[in-house]
């Protein structure tokens, strides 16, 4: 691993985190053709590093959004930030399920085969062209709402699949206005981020801290961020009815796995 590796990874990572066009799925076909995920613990402690980047970013655009939930639900009489909470803990179950008892199957069944990847990059690519022809609504969260909206993020655990697009796409198809699909949408996936990088940790049995954390710091601040500026764009393209910019993307790139799968 070497720094400009380590960078252009961070960038990768911190544009597809936020935008609609799946991560994952990006790095499976990229790694297709370049083969440069290797397992290490060089690049397991980068991918630590990198999703810790994308869910500091997250925190740094909703800041005062964040403080705001934090500071009042320390008030033991019930508010709004209180009930936001308890939305975000109904969104965390069907992931949660997902990311403990199925990760290994996905991983299993979609890891290298940019065919299906390909083939999910489509489906997203529908939701997304959906979504964008979809005028919204003013309806609020709800339990129901919110657990529907964490099926989707369940979904998006799936290589080629865009936990934002689908999370905010989902938000939308049920009535919840524009912004607030894209605010809830980043900041339910902050304790998943947060959980993962933990359970990653924890079932990592040899962890080995002889690694050049200068190569690792290179990564973090291209992920950071690229992060800040594709979150922003993000907020911006979804309250624009511009997702489908983002559907068309994901098409071309779909059809390429597929032709290449």
């Amino acid at each position: 691993m070497n720094y400009v590796f380590s960078f252009l990874l961070g960038i990768i990572q911190g544009l597809t985190e936020f935008l609609p066009i799946s991560s994952s799925g990006h790095l499976q076909i990229i790694n297709h053709f370049f083969n440069f995920l290797k397992e290490s613990e060089d690049n397991f402690m980068l991918t630590i590093i990198l999703h810790f980047a994308t869910c500091m970013s997250t925190i740094i655009i909703f800041k005062k959004k964040i403080k705001h939930i934090l500071f009042n639900a320390i008030e033991f009489k019930k508010n709004s930030s209180h009930t936001f909470l308890y939305f975000i803990f109904i969104s965390m179950i069907p992931a949660v399920i997902v990311g403990f008892f199925l990760d290994h199957v996905i991983k299993l069944l979609f890891s290298g085969n940019i065919f299906l990847i390909g083939l999910m990059l489509l489906f997203n690519s529908i939701i997304l062209l959906i979504a964008d022809n979809f005028k919204g609504g003013e309806k609020n969260l709800n339990t129901l709402r919110a657990f529907l909206i964490g099926v989707s993020q369940a979904i998006g655990i799936i290589p080629g699949i865009s936990r934002s697009g689908i999370t905010i796409s989902t938000s939308i198809l049920l009535g919840i206005r524009r912004t607030e699909a894209s605010t809830f949408s980043f900041l339910m996936v902050i304790p998943l981020i947060i959980g993962s990088v933990i359970k990653s940790i924890i079932d990592q049995e040899n962890f080995n801290f002889n690694i050049d954390f200068s190569i690792l710091f290179v990564g973090f601040f291209g992920a950071f961020f690229t992060g800040i500026i594709a979150c922003k764009w993000m907020l911006h393209v979804v309250e624009n009815f511009k997702l489908k910019y983002f559907s068309f993307y994901c098409i071309i790139i779909g059809v390429i796995a597929l032709n290449f799968g």
